[in-house]
């Protein structure tokens, strides 16, 4: 057997190409190592969203190249797909290149790397009915999968790269996507978390141009089985009206809610290329929450936008504190070139614009922490299903999640009890927060 290790940068959307990539791989006689030091081939699978993510991976990169110099080093993700020539001038210890569009030619690409060829390869996406989407393992915790719905987007939002990564739209067919589905919960996967660059947007890129989301979703609920449907990115302009009663009337969805609204000030908006407002996306919230108990609504706030002053910061800020979302995240706009906004300023505007928006991001975040914390307030003295993802060594305690917490992003609940099983499910009661986190008791084991 030959070894390979595996470096995942980026999001929920790369890590599902790594485990596609690892299963075809898997094929070809390959076992994955947590050891980069005893690997024949690597993968480093790298984010090119924005400027930090490109810096992570080139880090990974050196990394990884350091600790075992014999090994080959392949770079494949988003980054290699969107800067593969670059790359190879400037990085010639790479053994490959390889892009993100067609992940069956993984196997040759290893191939040809492993007979002494350098590769630098990017490939078109092959039909969508024969694109490659099968994975044994997972690189979650137990219990839960990422299940990619679509890929590409075609909303073009003037700030993001995405489009000129992974291309316009392109929908799974709806029986492959149902066929991972029930694929995934036969292995015992307890919560599908659906993804897309906008789950909304599915199936609008066939003739007559309709969503077929929703349809998806009454699909997707009717399979058998134990198990939870958690939404994860929702495009606020496209959001589905009738979306909150369907949530309140099916309890296989969770009543979590992944928004990213990117900002409130109406010209900041306007010239990101989104059509809402802040009236317009408190007055969503509010519907959201007045028809789904127990709604849960996480956002994105994009901070430096050009053109974003004190007065379109103090609109935000107050958007927030209207909004008391339960979660938050942020980050600071990254001059992509080839997007639209990439020629509103110039690189020395950039960087000054940089620093004051770093200073913006502390004091949303601020801002945010105690909403965050007063919210968490509400689970205080209830009970509810816990997915236990990781046990602690040596104690009576391990790390789950309730509803309320997506994978890797949100706060953690910290379960008091024996013998807790990953991937288990159990009941418990909650008894405090602590942070962003939430501290609870073992009532009872669900899963036998």
């Amino acid at each position: 057997m030959k070894k390979l290790y595996l470096e995942n940068l980026g999001c929920s959307k790369n890590q599902v190409d790594a485990e596609t990539m690892l299963k075809i791989l898997a094929e070809d006689d390959y076992i994955r190592t947590e050891d980069p030091a005893e690997a024949d081939i690597m993968l480093v699978n790298t984010c090119g969203f924005i400027e930090s993510a490109r810096e992570e991976s080139i880090e990974s990169f050196f990394s990884l190249h350091q600790a075992n110099p014999e090994a080959k080093i392949l770079l494949t993700g988003c980054m290699a797909e969107r800067y593969a020539e670059e790359l190879s001038n400037e990085l010639p210890e790479a053994s490959a290149i390889f892009g993100n569009r067609d992940l069956s030619q993984i196997r040759s690409v290893v191939g040809r790397v492993a007979n002494g060829e350098r590769v630098v390869a990017t490939y078109a996406y092959p039909p969508v009915k024969e694109e490659v989407y099968e994975r044994d393992e997972l690189l979650n915790f137990p219990g839960s999968a990422y299940l990619k719905i679509s890929e590409g987007c075609n909303h073009r939002c003037a700030y993001c790269a995405i489009p000129l990564i992974r291309g316009s739209l392109r929908s799974r067919p709806m029986a492959m996507i149902l066929k991972d589905a029930e694929h995934l919960v036969s292995e015992g996967i307890k919560e599908l978390n659906l993804i897309a660059q906008d789950l909304a947007a599915y199936g609008t890129d066939t003739l007559d141009g309709s969503s077929r989301f929703m349809e998806l979703l009454s699909r997707l609920v009717a399979l058998e089985g134990d198990f939870k449907l958690r939404l994860l990115y929702i495009h606020p302009d496209a959001f589905p009206p009738e979306l909150p009663q369907f949530i309140a009337d099916n309890p296989k969805v969770l009543p979590y809610f992944d928004i990213p609204f990117q900002h409130a000030s109406t010209p900041i908006l306007r010239s990101m290329g989104r059509i809402g407002t802040k009236e317009s996306y408190l007055s969503l919230i509010e519907s959201i929450r007045a028809k789904v108990p127990g709604a849960v609504v996480r956002s994105t706030i994009l901070l430096g936008y050009p053109g974003e002053d004190e007065d379109a910061f103090a609109e935000l800020l107050d958007f927030i504190e209207k909004a008391q979302l339960d979660w938050m995240g942020s980050f600071l706009y990254s001059r992509e070139e080839g997007t639209k906004a990439y020629e509103l300023r110039g690189e020395r505007d950039h960087a000054k614009a940089h620093k004051a928006a770093a200073n913006f991001q502390k004091r949303l975040e601020s801002l945010q922490q105690g909403i965050t914390e007063r919210r968490l307030e509400q689970f205080v003295g209830k009970e509810y299903d816990v997915l236990i993802e990781e046990k602690i060594e040596q104690e009576d305690l391990a790390i789950g999640r309730i509803y309320s917490q997506a994978p890797e992003v949100d706060g953690l609940t910290v379960v008091m009890g024996r013998d807790l099983v990953p991937g288990s499910v159990v009941r418990c009661g909650i008894r405090a927060v602590k942070g962003i986190d939430l501290e609870a008791l073992l009532v009872e084991r669900l899963d036998g």
